[in-house]
């Protein structure tokens, strides 16, 4: 085994409020794609490019657009939870992790077992009327055609943070705290460059810092322990005991 899987089992078996902070990359692994890589959804070419077509005010001018795009693009429900899901959901059930902070809309790690996750930019599996607020099922979306309407009339939405959104407030006091009191923060398959995600960093007060990526990132310096591999191969060689 690699020093630095040794060096990071060693932290995880010390720890007992780890938190597991992840992005795109936890899910390529699954099959889904990212949105900044050769593959990803920003190279792709629509009428519109993809960031304008997840805006809010797109969703609102053209939801029938939006809702083609998103039902074809955003909604990858055969995806099943890797090893990485798998390993996190272990390591909580075993006492040693705290929660998981993700930016990732696919419910993979509840999939997975995981309990308490803090998903930063919501989740296709929720979704609301914006008129009386009646919640609705992804399947609801995924079968539908058109702009998805409630039986009020009014226009559904997916519980997904679009540009020009806010995050949700009592969601970023849970990852902050959770963060805050943290023994050892593991940041995984993120390029920690959306924000004001990526900012989360800096509540952390511990000395243990690790991050696993495939690519270098902006905080890589700062890190106690920086591996440049795919989350799943490195998680995948962990024990949660």
């Amino acid at each position: 085994m690699d020093e630095k899987i040794k060096t990071l089992q060693q932290w995880i078996d010390e720890s007992q409020r780890i938190v597991f902070f992840g992005g795109a990359g936890v899910s390529t692994e699954s099959g889904i794609p990212d949105f900044r890589s050769v593959d990803g959804l920003y190279n792709q070419k629509y009428a519109w490019p993809p960031e304008q077509i997840l805006s809010r005010t797109f969703f609102d001018a053209r939801p029938e657009e939006f809702y083609r795009f998103y039902r074809d693009k955003m909604l990858c429900l055969n995806a099943r939870p890797n090893a990485a899901h798998k390993k996190l959901a272990e390591l909580e059930a075993a006492g040693r992790l705290r929660s998981v902070v993700t930016q990732n809309i696919d419910g993979l790690h509840q999939l997975a077992g995981s309990k308490r996750v803090w998903e930063l930019h919501g989740s296709v599996h929720r979704n609301y009327c914006m008129k009386c607020r009646k919640p609705y099922g992804v399947m609801d979306i995924k079968e539908g055609t058109g702009v998805p309407r409630c039986s009020c009339g009014g226009v559904v939405k997916p519980d997904v943070v679009l540009y020009e959104e806010g995050l949700d407030s009592a969601t970023i006091e849970g990852a902050v705290a959770d963060i805050q009191a943290a023994d050892l923060l593991v940041i995984g398959g993120t390029s920690l460059a959306v924000y004001p995600a990526a900012g989360l960093i800096n509540y952390y007060r511990g000395s243990r810092l690790v991050l696993i990526n495939k690519s270098p990132t902006p905080y890589d310096d700062r890190a106690s322990l920086a591996i440049n591999l795919p989350i799943g191969e490195v998680l995948g060689q962990i024990e949660a005991r």
